[in-house]
């Protein structure tokens, strides 16, 4: 039996599994100085310069695309939740002051989440720091009261508690108050440059623009006569031709974009400074800049444009040779971190992919801008104002209304009113709802709203749309563990490992409950806790001999055949937790109340690495551990997570959350110190998830609504630096998750009805899947989660185009449900396992074994071929070196191999010509790195089961020179890393 598949070192797996936390894909901040044809300094400024990750002057190969996801962040159709979910429906809206004497607003609606059937409440808190948006779960028999809901916005102190608003023109005052997070619509600077002008006076004083500028114009928008124009107009003059007579505008994803051309503006011979020009896109917060020139000519500066307000710059270069665009980004550097980052090389041949590009990074940069401290805090003073101003407005009526529906639940949406008062109060509820729907029509015929959704581009595939893996899958998942492809399941009839297309195989059967596990393929082990309470035990098997059982269909094991696999001193645990990645030795941290126990296997290579080793080892691994020491902790964890030091020999910790604290524990010393302590009343521990940015260890800390991301220093003295630093930041999820997932670049946030998805880096909001009855089934490498209802975003739904009726209202590609839920027409659900392939997420494929516990076994090749046995191994396991001595190794039996005539399998005798999937630009960039080496006599098969894309094509390089694919006499081969291997 031989099996292979690719290995990688452990820091490129821990970069793409755990999430490569660097700024540096986000440029680097640099201090640029400008000076003028003399070399006299004329200013300075200290700038963001995105470049992507190659030099001005390097060379580069026109189209080479390397992997980046361009999105939207904090898209209004998720965040303008007053626009969205309340204007126009029955809903509350209450008042009152906190501890401190500031007056806030709470507003309340019961929704169906999307059409999906699932009600939800939808709450937003109005306050002079800002507005916050929480969603509560529906339950018809328990109410939910006012002050649950600003409970669980951390406000529990109140001044004066909180009473209900009845006057429908409130919903206007509302309005306003979301329109203060920013404008839906934009408008962009764009500066026209010729090659040598180094001052913003020659720039403004540019005329007319060249061929290639003019067709850059013609591919950001339409030209549009100013005059009598009734769009948005973006400070223009749209009735006396005062700023010009022309402009450029386009809609882009349902935003309306004027452009301010410096060639269209009013251009004045006596005025050299062109200050008509400089009023509009000196004021600007985002500017392109389009130079002529080669690339060795002197390049554009911000330092160069003497401009207070505009905050981002964004470079344009075009190349006539290749026509081509290169693009660079200059942000302030107080701009927070916005996508997407460039790609590397930051070149562009496909215009309109550099044009969706441009405009996606232009409107991320301006709203990233609106959180500088320069806007955020004028926002902030006028947010304030606004809302005292209303709170005066309100008092004196809310003093002469009915107290009886003040404090009144939100058990309903419509609530019992008394008999004398019901008519009354349906009466104000058919005028509240009149207004809102009035206001709303109002509203989007202004254009201060995103335009219908079917305007825009949704129908791309994105990295996180889920492949159906098992139908209508009979059991309640306990726990469960990717084994190479299959899906190793705890459920209530037992221990099942399930593949796509191929029936379940029982493993152990229902004596055994397993309720966490581990399948470790580079250490052939099999972690498990299993029962509960006293009984609950750490288990370890050898996935060699259980695969055996399978193979050989032996008799099923039970709770009673483990008797050898239990690990010494673990009974009584109810959880642990391993290291991410274990190149030097497994880790194990157990915890049996507020004891951890620590236990380690040494991982030694030579037994790993050979087949032999394999076969000759004990089938119980327990002898394999060994007790290191027990550290006491002041009460029982709840959440878990081992933190890998820089040196791995005592700088080494344990990231423990009980009570309301998250402490660090040195594995070595046993010593802890406070990470973060969690100030309100209730908690709610979800995760902490060890990243590392740039090789340091940094922890996602989660719980509530809360992900907060702290930079762990190494180890000073025995303790660690923990203290606030200038990288820390946290956001809030619109939801309370039970499981939190991160592949950079994003983190998906796993609740009872929906997966948010936003970004590592800044936290910001990129799509919400609604997916009733949601339950995150495995994510060490692919996700894998169960639902009662399809996800018509899988590969195996029916893809239906997103048609007219699309609105504001449902902007979800998550649309459809096949079956219908239990709880609302009470049939049985159908329960389907969904899987979102981790390589789309990243970027690359990772942890991909070639073959799964269930496949058919392979016939070797003779041994005359010469090329030894690679055993099954976990991509996370081996380190740098072994990978370099596996790869010397096959280097010289795979070149030794090709100077002999290689006999023909018959799988090489049935190869057949992959055809090329071309990039096609409305579906995105190709979702793989170009270094991808790919050889492969069985390829077609596998990339249609498994959707296998890289930039560089299959049959490229099987038809490179005119050749024929190479008949190597294995299965697949999966290369990375053109410093450790490189065939030729």
């Amino acid at each position: 039996l031989m099996k292979y598949f690719y290995s990688r070192s452990v820091s490129e797996d821990l970069g793409c599994r755990r999430g490569d936390f660097s700024r540096k894909h986000y440029g680097s901040v640099e201090l640029l100085i400008s000076s003028d044809a003399d070399g006299a300094i004329q200013r300075a400024g200290r700038f963001r310069v995105e470049n992507g990750s190659s030099g001005e002057n390097t060379d580069y190969t026109p189209g080479t695309w390397h992997r980046t996801d361009v999105h939207l962040e904090n898209p209004e159709y998720h965040t303008r939740w007053y626009f969205k979910y309340f204007l126009g429906k029955v809903h509350q809206n209450y008042v009152g002051t906190d501890a401190e004497k500031n007056p806030f607003f709470l507003s309340v609606v019961l929704s169906d989440q999307n059409n999906q059937r699932i009600p939800q409440y939808h709450s937003i808190l109005w306050r002079k720091t800002g507005t916050q948006k929480i969603c509560l779960p529906y339950s018809p028999t328990k109410t939910l009261s006012v002050k649950s809901i600003l409970s669980a916005m951390s406000l529990d102190k109140f001044e004066k508690s909180p009473r209900e608003i009845f006057h429908p023109e409130i919903q206007k005052d509302l309005l306003v108050l979301e329109e203060q997070e920013g404008s839906v619509n934009f408008k962009f600077g764009v500066l026209y440059a010729k090659d040598g002008q180094l001052t913003d006076d020659e720039m403004f004083s540019n005329e007319t623009g060249s061929e290639s500028f003019q067709r850059f114009l013609h591919l950001l928008g339409d030209t549009i006569t100013l005059k009598g124009w009734t769009g948005y107009r973006g400070g223009l003059d749209t009735k006396n031709d005062t700023t010009g007579t022309c402009s450029i505008y386009t809609i882009f994803q349902g935003h309306e974009i004027m452009f301010h051309v410096s060639t269209m503006l009013p251009y004045s011979r006596e005025n050299k400074q062109q200050v008509e020009r400089k009023r509009h896109i000196g004021n600007d917060i985002v500017t392109i800049v389009f130079q002529e020139g080669e690339e060795s000519s002197p390049a554009f500066k911000p330092s160069m444009i003497r401009s207070h307000f505009t905050h981002i710059f964004a470079l344009v270069r075009y190349n006539k040779q290749n026509d081509s665009y290169r693009l660079k980004i200059f942000s302030e550097e107080s701009v927070p971190l916005f996508g997407p980052p460039l790609p590397s090389p930051p070149v562009f041949t496909n215009h309109q992919e550099f044009r969706d590009f441009v405009l996606v990074k232009l409107i991320n940069g301006e709203k990233a801008t609106l959180e500088t401290p320069t806007f955020s805090q004028k926002r902030q003073r006028t947010l304030d104002m606004l809302i005292r101003s209303l709170y005066q407005d309100m008092m004196p009526d809310l003093h002469k209304v009915n107290n009886m529906l003040n404090r009144r639940s939100f058990s309903d949406v419509l609530p019992e009113s008394p008999k004398s008062t019901r008519k009354k109060e349906e009466a104000r509820q058919a005028e509240f709802v009149r207004l809102g729907q009035a206001l709303k029509l109002k509203t989007t015929v202004k254009g201060d709203t995103t335009a219908n959704l079917a305007t825009t581009s949704f129908c791309k595939k994105e990295p996180w749309e889920s492949q159906s893996f098992c139908s209508n899958f009979p059991h309640e998942v306990v726990c469960a563990d990717s084994w190479g492809q299959s899906l190793l399941v705890s459920t209530d009839a037992g221990i099942l490992l399930i593949d796509d297309g191929q029936p379940s195989v029982q493993v152990f059967d229902k004596t055994l409950q397993i309720k966490q596990m581990h399948v470790l393929e580079a250490l052939d082990l099999l972690i498990a806790r299993t029962d509960k309470g006293k009984d609950s035990r750490l288990l370890v098997f050898r996935l060699s001999a259980v695969q055996k059982d399978i193979e050989t269909k032996q008799i099923i094991r039970s709770k009673y055949d483990c008797r050898e696999n239990k690990l010494e001193r673990t009974k009584g645990c109810h959880l642990y937790a391993i290291n991410t990645h274990h190149g030097s030795e497994l880790r194990i941290v157990v915890a049996i109340r507020n004891k951890l126990l620590l236990v380690t296997k040494k991982y030694n290579p030579h037994n790993s690495l050979t087949s032999s080793s394999v076969l000759s080892s004990p089938e119980s691994p327990v002898e394999e551990f060994q007790y290191i020491r027990e550290i006491c902790l002041s009460d029982p964890p709840v959440v878990m997570t081992l933190v890998d030091g820089p040196t791995g020999d005592s700088d080494n910790m344990i990231c423990v959350a009980y009570r309301h604290q998250f402490d660090l524990v040195n594995e070595s010393t046993g010593e802890s110190y406070r990470l973060h302590h969690v100030e309100t009343n209730k908690v709610n521990f979800v995760a902490a998830i060890d990243v590392y940015e740039d090789g340091e260890a940094g922890l996602l800390l989660c719980y509530n609504y809360v992900c907060q991301y702290r930079k762990v220093y190494p180890f000073s003295g025995g303790s660690p630096l923990i203290q606030p630093s200038a990288y820390d930041f946290h956001f809030s999820w619109n939801q309370v998750p039970y499981a939190v997932v991160c592949a950079f670049p994003y983190i998906l946030a796993f609740t009872t009805d929906s997966i948010e998805i936003r970004l590592v880096v800044n936290g910001n909001l990129v799509h919400t899947a609604v997916v009733p009855e949601l339950q995150l089934v495995a994510s060490r490498s692919d996700i894998y989660f169960q639902a009662t209802a399809a996800v018509s975003g899988s590969s195996d739904s029916s893809s239906k185009e997103i048609t007219s009726k699309s609105s504001p209202q449902t902007p979800t590609a998550y649309e459809k449900l096949e079956c219908p839920l239990s709880s609302l027409e009470g049939e049985v659900p159908c329960r389907n396992l969904y899987k979102i392939p981790l390589s789309n997420l990243v970027g690359r494929s990772i942890e991909r074994p070639l073959k799964s516990p269930l496949a058919p076994k392979v016939i070797a090749t003779t041994a005359s071929s010469g090329i030894a046995s690679l055993p099954v191994t976990h991509s996370l396991s081996l380190s740098r070196m072994e990978i370099k001595e596996i790869a010397s190794r096959t280097r010289k039996e795979l070149l030794g191999l090709l100077d002999e005539p290689i006999p023909k399998t018959e799988s090489a005798q049935k190869q057949k010509k992959v055809p090329r999937r071309q990039s096609d630009p409305k579906q995105g960039a190709v979702r793989s790195t170009s270094s991808d080496r790919i050889i492969s006599s069985s390829f077609e098969s596998y990339s249609e089961r498994h959707h296998l894309c890289t930039s560089s094509d299959p049959d490229t390089l099987a038809n490179r020179e005119g050749s024929s694919p190479p008949n190597y006499p294995f299965q697949l081969i999966s290369l990375y890393d053109e410093d450790i291997i490189d065939l030729k």
